[in-house]
């Protein structure tokens, strides 16, 4: 089985390339974020043609998630019960017996900004209710744009980044909290070449120069972590025309 995140940065823009990104690549499940939709323009009939299911949460210009599923998915459940928010911004489905939780986390801006305080307490609440959610299903992952760089390994330059957010020292703590629950992060538990990231920045010819975080991961319970067999970075659709500034995470299990 394949699992698979992408933050696509408006489906709208993206649908052609989410298409032909599963086509080159049929993974059994692709969480989406900042689908930047409604839910009534959700272009479901297309994603249904692919051969995948499709629940989703959107809302007009900013954040959205969805979960596409070659396999029929149950208890969906959309943003965190634990914390009260009008951004769309989470959603979960049972698919195999596997809990799959899509999050997109909060940027936070900057480090004294409101807008801060709002990703830390997000981040907290996400932690209790994680916790609960596994007692439940001892098979979980959580995929999506976590907006955190966890190590200065995982920063083109950890220097210029000093000061902002995704780097500071409570998301990090906040991300290692999540590990704490007895999760992995999939992608460092292999082996990999240095300077890979999955987001780049527009500006600056930041994919060319490899400027880049690497800030959208994948996270399993022991149990699945267990059948892991590679997590990768797939750099490709980066290259394509208008692209995401993001690109796909994919963990494989046995």
């Amino acid at each position: 089985m394949k699992l698979a995140t992408w933050n696509v940065n408006s489906l709208k823009v993206r649908l052609p390339h989410v298409l032909k990104w599963l086509e080159d690549n049929p993974v059994d499940i692709l969480c989406l974020q900042e689908l930047k939709t409604v839910d009534e323009k959700f272009p479901l009939a297309e994603i249904e043609a692919a051969g995948y299911h499709a629940v989703f949460s959107g809302q007009k210009t900013y954040n959205g998630v969805a979960i596409l599923s070659r396999h029929p998915m149950t208890d969906v459940v959309k943003n965190n019960p634990l914390f009260e928010d009008t951004h769309q911004r989470i959603i979960a489905a049972t698919i195999e017996g596997i809990r799959i939780i899509c999050v997109y986390i909060p940027n936070g801006q900057s480090l004294d900004s409101d807008k801060f305080v709002y990703k830390m307490n997000w981040l907290k609440s996400l932690h209790e209710w994680v916790k609960a959610e596994m007692v439940r299903y001892p098979q979980l992952a959580i995929l999506g744009d976590y907006n955190i760089a966890p190590e200065d390994r995982d920063v083109h330059d950890p220097a210029a980044w000093v000061g902002m957010t995704h780097v500071s020292a409570p998301e990090r703590n906040a991300f290692r909290d999540l590990l704490g629950l007895d999760m992995k992060d999939a992608f460092r538990m292999f082996e990999q070449p240095e300077k890979l990231f999955s987001w780049w920045d527009y500006r600056q010819m930041g994919f060319r120069r490899n400027a880049g975080l690497r800030i959208d991961h994948i996270l399993l319970t022991q149990p699945l972590a267990a059948r892991c067999t590679e997590c990768v970075i797939d750099k490709v659709p980066r290259k394509w025309e208008q692209p995401s500034d993001h690109a796909p995470v994919i963990a494989t299990l046995s």
